[in-house]
């Protein structure tokens, strides 16, 4: 009686902190659009999302978001680029290839890499990356989007390796050992067996990734020059959405047109946010069935 009596008190409890967090994921949304919304009585929202002008303290104000969603895709694409690779070639050889002791060894370097203040990182890539990529490229200054994206894709590496390497762990071993009996090497198994077995996780991985990557803040503020204007390439500064948010908030008067477009900024990150995070979820039920 009492076990069962447990068990129920159990069983309600984490009812109550899943509807918890449904509920405040909704409270979160509901204060977005309250304060966001307001904005579109001063802008449409179509010039809102494809002005080229974000001069919000200027008058009349100008609330073209166009550089930011630029300046965010950009870094975005850069770390993608680079940390998809290799994290998913780091997930392979740590669940298949590398020994007992190097695996633990990694995968500890994984976890504490993930531990890593971004703020930290910022200040790293402030004092050894920007330097090294403005002596590189001749540039006059190293506060660039590439700065951004290879900060940034040393951020998403511990996702994407660790969710990539659980889901390769995942795959049946009878798959391993029926391609070992039919004589394929251990990479063809590899290449040709867990690969696309554990397919949807690993995609799972890159885009939880990504969202990692695109909602972060201190780092990029940090490195990437914030510079409002639509970038040509890597080697411009730009600036992000969050950075935007988090640069300007603190000097936006509360009820002004300033004030209710950063609101209406983390809208459009919150919709970005949630379709990354249920496109992955997509991902990671496909896997299951």
């Amino acid at each position: 009686m009492f076990r069962k009596a447990k068990e129920f008190i159990i069983e309600k409890l984490i009812q109550v902190c899943g509807l918890a967090s449904i509920f405040f994921v909704v409270v979160i949304f509901l204060f977005l659009l309250k304060e966001g919304l307001a904005v579109f009585k001063i802008v449409t929202p179509l010039n809102f999302l494809f002005g080229k002008s974000w001069y919000p303290i200027s008058d009349p104000a100008q609330l073209g978001i166009l550089p930011l969603i630029c300046g965010s895709l950009l870094v975005t694409l850069g770390a993608a680029i680079i940390s998809i690779p290799i994290g998913v070639a780091c997930a392979i050889y740590i669940a298949e290839i590398a020994p007992s002791k190097t695996k633990e060894v990694l995968k500890a370097g994984v976890e504490l890499l993930a531990a890593i203040p971004s703020v930290v990182l910022g200040f790293i890539g402030m004092v050894t990356l920007v330097p090294w990529v403005k002596n590189i490229f001749h540039l006059p200054t190293g506060l660039t989007a590439l700065s951004g994206s290879i900060m940034l894709a040393f951020m998403a590496m511990p996702t994407i390796v660790s969710i990539a390497e659980d889901a390769l762990y995942s795959v049946p071993k009878s798959y391993k050992e029926g391609a070992f009996a039919l004589g394929a090497t251990h990479w063809q198994t590899i290449h040709r067996v867990m690969l696309p077995a554990a397919s949807s996780g690993i995609l799972a991985a890159v885009m939880l990734g990504i969202g990692r990557v695109i909602g972060e803040t201190m780092a990029v503020m940090m490195i990437t020059g914030n510079a409002a204007v639509i970038p040509h390439s890597l080697l411009q500064p730009v600036r992000t959405l969050t950075a935007t948010i988090a640069a300007e908030m603190g000097e936006a008067v509360v009820g002004s047109e300033h004030y209710f477009a950063l609101f209406a900024i983390g809208i459009v990150l919150f919709i970005i946010s949630f379709a990354i995070n249920v496109t992955a979820d997509l991902f990671l039920h496909r896997e299951n069935r």
